[in-house]
This record gives structure tokens, C-alpha cells and sequence, in this order.
């Protein structure tokens, strides 16, 4: 049976059968009951909140978030478009327990209901607070937390660097107690302190402020202050955000946290160097009292010179005490001074005596001494006469030597007669032989020691003396003058020099001798 169209609609009469049930529901295309479906549950479901975990999160690169809400018992996909991302108090994670308030809908090109989210919080305090305590575990098993890398904070910073709002009460607060106690340069960094985009622009102020280079066009803080005034755990989230945390343990500028009130606490202020109670009190910490530092300079000062001056007056007294003590130093130079100059005197007496006496000493050791060519002939003579004594010895042993062979000859047969002259012979020789070595060697000693001696006796001749410039003084008698009261008024003396001797006569009325001119024919 073919088809037929009726009211814009087109109809089979194929499989119907006369008996088939007539009904008067309209039929509806797959879009128009998508539609009507859509229209049904955004009017009955126009804003709801609904519980569950986030699984399968996804940031699209439009910006758009697409996510999915389950339970035990159902699964709900749930998106967040990009304007409404922006604004959400909280970073959306996978496991995350959360609520989310929107609108339901449904996606015609799936057939899928799904919930607009238009605002996300965790469900309750209590998973938020697990989810803070899981994360602060986590960190502080990598250390970030450790007492080690907490920094001193500097005295007196030049440059102090102010994470915060512009806009709120906090930078005010921060501005009016720093200009109370210790005005300083201060750099606000602008940044949301509250929101999804919170986090992120707080790491980016902190890294920036550690990235600025020292003498730059823009000062580098000496200390950094990150600051937020107090609020819900949800308000105070961006600060437990782990970006934020790793960018304040990697900054290299010390960090105070003053974030909330005194009793709110973040993961921010277990990284910080220093937590402070309040914006307020973080000024406080920053800077000291600027009249407190005058007052405890000039007090110092004051100490100082009551210090210095009781100093000096204890070592006044010291000195005037043991100067009571010492004697006049004019007295000991003087007395020093007397007796360096006897010392003096007598040195120089000593001297000038010390050379005459020792020259009269030699000149009469030099006297004593015989030639040491006499006393190499007398030793030469003496070795001559042992040479002739051992060869004289040497010959009558030889003698005696033969002549007892010879008997012994006499007394033997032949043949062992011919043995023991051999033997003999050759005892001889060993003999001889050894007897001449000894004799040699003895010679050679005696030799040697008397080269030596005569080395000595020419050193300590009184003619070495006389080539080094010095004169030998003899009477006639060939006796040495050795002092000039010896020497009578026209005695004639003989002068021995090194090469020569040369008479003088000395003058009439003085002891001294000289020689005489030779016009006068008075040299000898």
C-alpha cells in the first residue's frame, strides 16, 4: 500500500491492519519532543542545587568547565560556562564533594539533561577541611614547611613589596602603620584576593616581585607582605591553593602572611618566613619604631661616651700609680748613658792593646818555629834509615831462612827434599811478599803524615806571617825585638821581610826603629 500525507505529516498503511487500536495522541518528531522536553524541565528545574562528586573535570580551551555530579545511585553531567567560571569561589577538582546551584536543562544533539552551574561550593565545612588537611600533608612531606628554610627578616627594608587588594581597608591599614612607625618605600601588586582567578594572580604577584632585577627601573623589595582581610573558610580558600604555596616557598625575598584575623589560619602562613596576626601587625613586624631607634641611638651614644670616659679616667689613675713607682727616667737614661760610655773607653783601650800583644805572641811563636823544609829532610832522612833497616832486616831473615833450609836439606831424602824446597820457596815468597806490603804500606802512612805535618808547620810559619805584610825585628844577635823598650837609641836591628832581610839602625834619643836614609851610608 503506498503513502499518503495528511496535515504536513506522511503515513504508511504498511503493517496496519483494519483491526488496529485508533488513538487521537499526536505524533511528534524526535526534535520537537526534545524540545518540549527541554522547555518542560528548565520551567519545573529553573534553579535547584544539587550534591555530589565532580569526576571527569575538564577545562575547555573556550574556557567553558564540563564536569559530571554523581552519587551512589546517579551520574548528572554538569557544565560552567566561561563568564560564571571566572567568578567561582573554588578551583573544581575531580573527587571533590561539592554543591552546585543552576538551572537544569537538556542537550537535544544527545538526549542529555544536564545542570548549568552557576555557583560551586564545597558541601560543607567539613570536606573542606579535609581537603586542606590532605593538601597541607602533602606539602609538608616535600618540606615546604620545614623551620630550616624559614629567612630572618631584614631591620630596616628600603623597599617593601604589598600583595593585596587596591581597594580594600587592608593596603590602607598597611600604608597608615608603616608611615606611623618607620616611613618606607612601599609597591602595591593589585590582585583578587577572592575567587577562582584569586590564586593564580597572587603566584603571579609573588613571582614577580622575586623576578625584578636589583638597580632595575623598577626597586626590588627587600621584604614582601601578602595580605587579605578575614573572612570564611571559602573566602580565605586562594590562599590554601597549592600554586600560591609553591610560589611562596620558592621566592627568594622574605614573606610575611597576613592573611584573615588571628584566628583564621592558611596553608599560605605555614610557608611564609614570619605569620602575622593581622595586615596590621604585619606593618608592625616590618618595620621598627623610627622614635624608638633615635631614643635607643642617642642612649647608646650617651653609654658610649660614659663608657670612654670612666675608661679613661680608671687608666689615668692606673698610669699615675705606677708612675709613683718607677724612677726618673731622666736618671736611668743618664746613669745608662755613663756606663755605655766607660764600656766604650775601655773597648776601645782594649782593642789598641789586643793588637800589639797578639802580634808580639806570634812574632815569638814564629821564632820557636824551624822551617818546615828542615823538618821534611830530617823526616825524610829518618824514613831513608827505616827503609835501609827493613831491607837489612829483609835480607837476614832471608839468610837465616836459607841457611835453615839448608840444613834441612841435609837432613831429607831426595825426592822430599825437592817437596820442602818448594814448599819453603813458596813460603818464602808469601813471606816476602808479605812482609815487602807492609813495609810498603807503613812507608806510605809515614809519608802521608809527614806531608801533613808539614802542611801544618808551613801554615804556622812565621814566614806565612811575614808574606802577609808584617816584619820580623832581630838584634845582632839574631834574637827578636818584640816590644820597643827593647829597642836601645842607635842599636843596630836587622828587619826580616818576606823577601829579605834589610838592616836599620835607630835613631839617637828615641826607641824607634827605622830605617836609615840611604844619602847617610848607614844601611849594612
Amino acid at each position: 500500500m503506498a503513502p499518503w500525507r495528511g496535515a504536513g505529516r506522511s503515513y504508511s498503511m504498511a503493517g496496519m491492519s483494519e483491526n488496529a487500536p485508533r488513538t487521537n495522541l499526536p505524533e511528534l518528531t524526535v526534535g520537537e519532543l526534545s524540545q518540549q522536553l527541554k522547555r518542560s524541565i528548565e520551567e519545573q528545574f529553573s534553579y535547584v542545587r544539587v550534591r555530589g562528586e565532580i569526576s571527569g573535570f575538564k577545562r575547555h580551551s573556550s574556557g567553558h568547565l564540563y564536569f559530571a555530579l554523581k552519587d551512589a545511585d546517579a551520574v548528572i553531567d554538569g557544565v560552567c560556562w566561561r563568564g560564571q567560571a571566572a567568578r567561582l569561589a573554588i578551583r573544581p577538582e575531580d573527587g571533590m564533594e561539592v554543591v552546585a546551584t543552576g538551572r537544569l536543562t537538556t542537550y537535544p544533539g544527545r538526549s542529555k539533561y544536564q545542570i548549568v552551574v552557576e555557583r560551586l561550593e564545597l558541601a560543607g565545612e567539613g570536606a573542606l577541611l579535609k581537603l586542606l588537611e590532605d593538601r597541607r600533608r602533602k606539602l609538608l612531606g616535600e618540606g615546604l614547611f620545614d623551620a630550616e628554610r624559614k629567612r630572618r627578616l631584614p631591620f630596616l627594608p628600603r623597599v617593601i613589596g604589598v600583595v593585596t587588594s587596591p581597594t580594600g581597608a587592608v593596603i590602607r591599614d598597611i600604608l597608615h602603620r608603616l608611615a606611623d612607625r618607620f616611613p618606607r618605600h612601599v609597591l602595591v601588586w593589585p590582585v583578587a584576593v577572592q575567587g577562582e582567578s584569586a590564586a593564580a594572580q597572587v603566584a603571579a604577584a609573588i613571582r614577580g616581585f622575586d623576578a625584578l632585577q636589583p638597580g632595575g627601573a623598577v626597586p626590588r623589595p627587600d621584604l614582601l607582605i601578602v595580605a587579605r582581610g578575614g573572612g570564611s573558610l571559602e573566602d580565605l580558600w586562594a590562599f590554601n591553593e597549592e600554586v600560591v604555596v609553591r610560589a611562596v616557598a620558592d621566592c627568594t625575598i622574605p614573606v610575611i602572611s597576613a592573611v584573615g584575623h588571628e584566628t583564621d589560619t592558611t596553608l599560605i602562613d605555614f610557608v611564609a618566613d614570619v605569620r602575622a596576626p593581622t595586615p596590621t601587625a604585619a606593618a608592625e613586624l616590618a618595620v621598627p619604631v623610627r622614635a624608638d631607634l633615635i631614643q635607643r641611638t642617642g642612649d647608646a651614644g650617651q653609654r658610649a661616651w660614659a663608657a670612654l670616659a670612666a675608661r679613661l679616667r680608671h687608666a689615668r689613675s692606673e698610669v699615675d700609680g705606677l708612675a709613683r713607682g718607677l724612677p726618673d727616667p731622666h736618671t736611668l737614661v743618664g746613669t745608662k748613658t755613663q756606663f755605655l760610655d766607660d764600656r766604650a773607653e775601655r773597648l776601645a783601650n782594649a782593642a789598641a792593646k789586643l793588637a800589639p800583644d797578639r802580634a808580639a805572641r806570634l812574632a815569638g811563636i814564629a821564632g820557636r818555629l824551624r822551617h818546615p823544609r828542615e823538618l821534611l829532610r830530617e823526616a825524610a832522612i829518618r824514613t831513608g834509615h827505616l827503609g835501609e833497616r827493613l831491607e837489612r832486616c829483609t835480607a837476614e831473615a832471608l839468610s837465616r831462612h836459607d841457611r835453615a833450609l839448608e840444613r834441612t836439606t841435609a837432613r831429607l831424602d831426595p825426592r822430599g827434599l825437592r817437596q820442602a824446597i818448594d814448599r819453603g820457596a813458596r813460603d818464602v815468597a808469601g813471606e816476602s811478599g808479605r812482609l815487602l806490603a807492609a813495609a810498603r804500606l807503613r812507608l806510605a802512612r809515614a809519608t802521608e803524615l809527614l806531608a801533613l805535618r808539614g802542611q801544618m808547620l808551613d801554615s804556622l810559619s812565621y814566614e806565612r806571617v811575614l808574606e802577609r805584610g808584617f816584619v820580623l825585628v832581630r838584634d845582632a844577635a839574631g834574637h827578636p825585638v818584640t816590644r820597643r823598650a827593647e829597642a836601645k837609641p842607635g842599636q843596630r836591628l836587622s828587619l826580616r821581610f818576606a823577601d829579605g832581610d834589610l838592616p836599620v839602625q835607630t835613631e839617637r834619643g828615641d826607641g824607634a826603629p827605622r830605617p836609615s836614609p840611604p844619602v847617610q851610608g848607614t844601611l849594612l
